[in-house]
């Protein structure tokens, strides 16, 4: 093992992680979270400082268009999620740093055994300390999003035993998920609203607007292309895209198990369209729908 080329990498990582805090911190107008994020930035530059100490040669780099995209990527994605995204990584170094105990000069065991607890404990005990309103909304999210594939890509299926115009199926899907993210919107409006902690009003627009930008984009393919088994096609691999997404996003941000979610809601969104393919099938058949 090249133990002078990893004092590098550790090093370069506890000083990206501590730049990124600090950007972080920077912008943040939550008190609490702005103390959490400057705690955790001069916690992962004194980590950068020891590694440094055992490569006093190194030079860390960062990109110019760092900043803005961490920034960036704040706005998109929220603050909790980048900060367990980053954790995601710790339980791996915690490994190789453990290693290490019995390998590196004598008077920095110490140190390193200290830089060990804060990654397993300390780190930890500040990152629960996030407050982020969005969070509270996930759920709606999931709601509007997650119905809309399951319903929308249905539709599309049965379609393809019904007719052989892309035109009439994208133009059906748009019409049922609109009509579907009013109804789900009530629905989570009237939900919301004995929730002290969260807005009815806020609730409804976030679980329509993710129902009807999920079912715009699932339509889309219908409108490039005149092949009903393309459109189909490309349409669901978007939908497998947009559950795969989601579905990580929540991984990191509840800490929950990706693969299991993913296959569920992906299963769950094929049996659908393979029921609704042949029930279109059927009624097709049967009124002789397939030349409208």
């Amino acid at each position: 093992m090249n133990k002078t080329k990893n004092f590098k990498k550790y090093a370069q990582s506890e000083y990206t992680d501590s730049i990124i805090y600090h950007h972080l911190s920077v912008t943040e107008k939550n008190p609490e979270n702005k103390n959490m994020l400057e705690d955790l930035s001069s916690q992962e530059k004194a980590h950068y400082e020891f590694w440094y100490r055992l490569e006093p040669d190194f030079k860390p780099h960062l990109s110019f268009f760092f900043a803005p995209c961490v920034l960036i990527m704040r706005k998109i994605l929220g603050l909790t999620f980048i900060i367990k995204f980053l954790e995601l990584h710790e339980h791996k170094v915690v490994i190789e740093y453990k290693k290490l105990v019995n390998i590196i000069p004598p008077e920095y065991k110490d140190s390193l055994e200290k830089m060990i607890h804060d990654e397993e404990s300390h780190e930890q005990s500040l990152i629960l300390q996030i407050r982020e309103k969005r969070l509270g909304y996930i759920g709606f999210i999931a709601l509007g999003l997650a119905d809309a594939i399951v319903e929308i890509t249905g539709v599309h299926a049965g379609f393809l035993g019904v007719t052989g115009s892309t035109l009439v199926a994208g133009i059906s899907g748009i019409i049922v998920g609109f009509a579907a993210a009013i109804s789900m919107a009530s629905a989570a409006y009237l939900q919301a609203k004995s929730d002290t902690e969260r807005s009815a009003l806020i609730s409804a627009i976030t679980t329509g607007v993710s129902y009807i930008v999920s079912v715009a984009v699932l339509a889309l393919p219908y409108f490039m292309t005149g092949d009903m088994g393309l459109a189909f096609f490309v349409s669901t691999a978007i939908g497998v895209l947009m559950i795969a997404a989601f579905t990580f996003y929540s991984a990191v941000v509840f800490e929950s198990k990706f693969f299991r979610e993913f296959l569920e809601s992906t299963f769950l969104m094929l049996g659908t369209a393979l029921a609704t393919f042949i029930l279109g099938n059927i009624l097709g058949k049967t009124f002789d729908l397939k030349e409208l």
